[in-house]
């Protein structure tokens, strides 16, 4: 709960000084009107972490409708993330006049622990704005959500059986369809063992699989060192450090568990090259940023994993 509230409370700090549209952030927030200012190398990398994944997304939509069919889009530890709602407004952020075909989307499924999907489905009740975008016959328990289109579940991902339960049985997704699925720092909470459990299952249950990791890298060097350790001051333990060692690491880790094709890069790669220059120039004029270094020593850190299978046509480059 620590991570996706200062997860949250991060996006809200970025998108009030305009980095990106998210019209929907504030309805997660806690009622405070308060938003603690954050570094310009901070805001900077939320950027790029929203404005890359939202590039990806917006390519296997993309290869999807190139194939003539519907896809399901699974947000695994979701937290307060609005990826549902901006997708349905058809223009996920706003910034780059790329626009989604919302309509492509049979299934979308966020799944977190009960402590945060009570939370969410809270929210959500009590704000029209939410609940008028969840597709039909809606359904709630004090954990659950469940409508023809969007799926909130409570499941702990180290247990697959009960993944496998919630997603094919009661969610009713579909394994021969492109699924995707998504995780941002999620992985590395999890042990070497029940990461590496939960992306085989994924392979192994979905006929046209993709995985998006957003995750931590460089994790053994000093800075690396130093994230560590501010989070475990604050009673967060990162479990599965040995996969965020490098980029290979982060690689093989999907290999090894039955991907066909996986790719990876460094934020800081992915700013520089992977963001539109427009886009660049837009945010970079939004906050003077003093210390250059200081941008990418943070984002070296930080890394975007892609693995798919049997998906020939869904192709990232940064």
């Amino acid at each position: 709960m620590i991570t996706n509230d200062d997860c949250t409370n991060c996006k809200r700090a970025a998108i009030k000084l305009g980095y990106w549209q998210d019209p929907y952030i504030d309805l997660f927030s806690r009622g405070t009107p308060h938003i603690e200012r954050k570094t310009p190398e901070i805001n900077r990398g939320y950027f790029a972490r929203v404005a890359a994944i939202k590039i990806i997304i917006e390519k296997f939509l993309a290869s999807v409708k190139g194939q003539g069919k519907q896809c399901q889009i699974v947000n695994l530890g979701c937290g307060f993330d609005t990826l549902y709602w901006r997708l349905m407004d058809n223009n996920d952020g706003g910034d780059t006049d790329r626009n989604v075909d919302s309509s492509l989307i049979k299934h979308f499924v966020d799944v977190d622990l009960y402590g945060i999907t009570s939370r969410k489905i809270f929210h959500i009740r009590h704000r029209p704005k939410l609940l008028s975008s969840l597709g039909d016959d809606i359904q709630f328990n004090p954990m659950e959500l469940q409508s023809n289109v969007y799926k909130l579940i409570p499941v702990d991902l180290r247990d697959t059986n009960s993944l496998s339960t919630k997603l094919l049985t009661e969610c009713h997704l579909d394994k021969e369809l492109p699924t995707l699925f998504i995780a941002e720092c999620v992985l590395i909470y999890m042990t070497v063992e029940h990461s590496n459990n939960l992306i085989a299952w994924i392979s192994a249950n979905f006929t046209q699989p993709a995985f998006i990791n957003y995750e931590q890298i460089n994790i053994f060097d000093r800075f690396g060192q130093i994230m560590v350790d501010n989070l475990r001051q604050r009673d967060v333990e990162l479990l599965d450090l040995d996969s965020c060692k490098d980029l290979e690491s982060q690689k093989s880790r999907f290999i090894c568990n039955g991907w066909d094709n996986v790719e990876a890069w460094d934020m800081y790669h992915v700013y520089r090259f992977g963001i539109p220059p427009n886009e660049l120039h837009r945010i970079e004029n939004i906050e003077f940023l003093d210390e250059a270094n200081l941008l990418e020593q943070l984002l070296t850190h930080y890394c975007l994993v892609v693995a798919k299978k049997n998906l020939p046509n869904f192709k990232v480059e940064f």
